[in-house]
This record gives structure tokens, C-alpha cells and sequence, in this order.
């Protein structure tokens, strides 16, 4: 135990800075650390003397590995509110980057996944380093891609977003230029001068274009995407409307990548693949704060099944990675159980203040 504060805060001229600081944990996100950090996001938007909010993990492995969710996992063995607060809060959280009415700099570097992912792809500046491994692994322990993947993943180029989603798939700083989830590239060790250009800069009667200007003296190149020769595999092996049709799809195929990605889904909770389909042909659909609202449907649905227990267990607390899913297969994943995933929750559905 450390009595350093989980998430720090602070001031450098017109900039506000967080820092995301469990760095033994790769900065994985508590419900404490959203307690604290949406009422200064609330508190900086009023705030005429902030012209910029950035946000950063500490140490260098990681920005944000993604929510605690070994907590969660425990309080839903023990029926702790934490199944409930978390999510509620934290899709909150995101909604209030989403809209933020100041520039938001995320500065990505390390691992990203899953809660990080939200913390930052709704950021109006997102910003990769050299270090950065993003990913959305949710379907490997019994979830689905939550923290706003409703939104941001069926609007990614061609069926990207629907693979990430699928496979928990892992790519690098050139990739996330490639598919629009990032919209600069900063090199690791121009990171911190990159604060020092925000903290000096004139915000004046144009934010957007001051963080524009600190950002382009120091952008660099990341090299060119190793995810490029795939998109055309990407666009054609996941165009069905189906897990199912997918699965055909990539069978049909018999390439090395087409063995690597059913490989990848047999490990995947059936349940969770089929909702996560369902859940990004709606959120196409759908406005930012229809999809939170929806999410949170989701995540309550989750909590009160299966798979997300045993998916937990067997990768972080047993480490057997030899999860006993149920249902076990894909064909006995019913339309009404997917269904049940999306059902509203009367007066405890998720609400916003504004």
C-alpha cells in the first residue's frame, strides 16, 4: 500500500494537467480516481483561466491498462455496489470528455485498453507515443467493449472497429493514426515538452488552434502502419452481420491471418461476441449519450450473468486461462438472451445532470 494519491492534479499556466499515477497497477482505473477527477473536469470547464486540459499516465509502461476490474469482479462475488457505481460513473466520466467545451489532450502513451480508451479517444486531441499498444480485450473476460466503443468503433474505417471489438486485437502508435483514433503522433521523449508548449501557450480567442501550433513543432513519424496490407482482409473476412458469417468468412479463407483471428475468437466468451455485433450495428445508430445509456444497460446485464466472473477468473485471478464459458458455444447464444443484454432499466437507468 502507498499513501501517493491515485491520480494527481496541477497547474502549469493556461494548462491543467492529470496524471493517471498507479503506475505498478499500468494506472488501472478505480472508481476513487473518477470520483475525483470529474469534478475538476467540471470545475476547469468554468474555469476562464484554463484553456487546455491534458492527461497522461505516470511511469512509462502505461497510460491506462483500463478499469479495476478485479474490484468489480469481487464485488459482484460479495454483491458490493461497485458492479453498479463503477460503470454508472465512469460512463459519466466519458460522456464529460466527450463534450468537454476546452481542448482535451490525451497524451497515449504505453498500454492502452479498455477504460484508458475512454479516458482518452473522446479527447479532441489524442496523442500517440512510441510506446503505445492499444486495444479493446473486453470479449476475453466475459464483457464487451464498453467506455463509449458503441460510438467510436462502428465509425472507424471500413470493419475495424467491429475486428477491435471482436478479437481484442492489438495495435501500435501507426495504427491509431491510420484508423483516425489518434490525431497526432509525439515521440515518448517530446512528451513532456509538449506540456511545457501547452503550459506556455496563449489560449486566447482560439484554444483549438494554440494546441495546434504547441503540437507541430513537435510531431514526429511513426513509421508506417503494420496494420495497412490487412484492411482489405479486414473489410472483406468481417463484413457479416453475424459472429457466425465472420467465423464462415474467415474459415473459407484458410490464410495464415485468417487462422490467427479464429484462434483469437474461439477463446472469446460466445455470449460476449454476439452481443458485442448487436451492440455496434445499434450504436451506429445511435447518438454519444443514446450509446452511454445503453452501455450501461450492458454493463448491468453483464454483471448479473456469467462469464464476466469466469472470464476474470481465469485470466487475472486463477491465471488458468481456461475459462468455462456458459452458454459454452455460439449457436447456444439465443436471440433473447442477447436480447436481455439491451433491456431498459427503468429508474435505474443511467442519467445525466446537464
Amino acid at each position: 500500500m502507498t499513501d501517493e494519491p491515485q491520480i494527481l492534479f496541477e497547474r502549469r499556466g493556461g494548462l491543467a494537467l492529470i496524471t493517471l499515477n498507479r503506475p505498478k497497477a499500468l494506472n488501472a482505473l478505480t472508481l476513487e480516481m473518477i470520483r475525483a477527477l470529474q469534478p475538476r473536469l467540471d470545475e476547469w470547464a468554468a474555469d476562464p483561466t484554463v484553456g487546455a486540459v491534458a492527461i497522461r499516465g505516470a511511469g512509462e509502461k502505461a497510460f491506462c491498462a483500463g478499469g479495476d476490474v478485479r474490484a468489480i469482479w469481487q464485488a459482484g462475488k460479495e454483491g458490493g455496489a461497485l458492479t453498479r457505481e463503477f460503470f454508472y460513473d465512469e460512463y459519466r466520466l466519458n460522456r464529460s470528455i466527450h463534450h468537454y467545451p476546452k481542448p482535451f489532450v490525451a497524451l497515449i502513451d504505453g498500454v492502452c485498453m479498455g477504460g484508458g480508451v475512454g479516458l482518452s479517444v473522446h479527447g479532441s486531441h489524442r496523442v500517440v507515443g512510441g510506446r503505445t499498444l492499444l486495444a479493446m480485450p473486453e470479449t476475453a473476460i466475459g464483457l464487451f467493449p464498453d467506455v463509449g466503443g458503441s460510438w467510436f468503433l462502428p465509425r472507424l474505417p471500413g470493419r475495424t472497429g467491429l475486428w477491435l471489438a471482436l478479437t481484442g486485437a492489438r495495435i501500435k502508435a501507426g495504427d491509431c493514426l491510420q484508423l483516425g483514433i489518434a490525431t497526432d503522433f509525439v515521440p515518448s521523449d517530446r512528451q513532456e515538452a509538449l506540456l511545457e508548449a501547452l503550459a506556455a501557450a496563449d489560449y486566447g480567442a482560439d484554444a483549438e488552434a494554440a494546441v495546434t501550433a504547441a503540437l507541430a513543432p513537435l510531431r514526429g513519424d511513426p513509421g508506417p502502419s503494420a496494420l495497412q496490407p490487412y484492411l482489405s482482409e479486414i473489410a472483406r473476412l468481417f463484413a457479416g452481420a453475424t459472429v457466425e458469417a465472420v467465423i464462415d468468412a474467415l474459415r473459407s479463407d484458410g490464410g495464415d491471418w485468417a487462422r490467427e483471428q479464429l484462434g483469437l475468437l474461439a477463446a472469446r466468451s460466445p455470449t460476449s461476441l454476439k452481443v458485442t455485433v448487436e451492440q455496434l450495428r445499434r450504436g451506429g445508430e445511435l447518438d454519444f449519450d443514446a450509446c452511454m445509456v445503453m452501455e450501461y444497460r450492458m454493463s448491468q446485464a453483464f454483471m448479473a450473468g456469467h462469464d464476466f466472473y469466469e472470464g476474470i477468473r481465469a485470466v487475472l485471478v486463477d491465471k488458468d486461462h481456461a475459462p468455462a464459458w456458459k452458454p459454452a458455444s455460439l449457436e447456444e447464444v439465443d436471440e433473447a438472451l442477447v436480447e436481455r443484454h439491451f433491456a431498459p432499466l427503468g429508474d435505474r437507468e443511467l442519467t445525466f445532470a446537464d
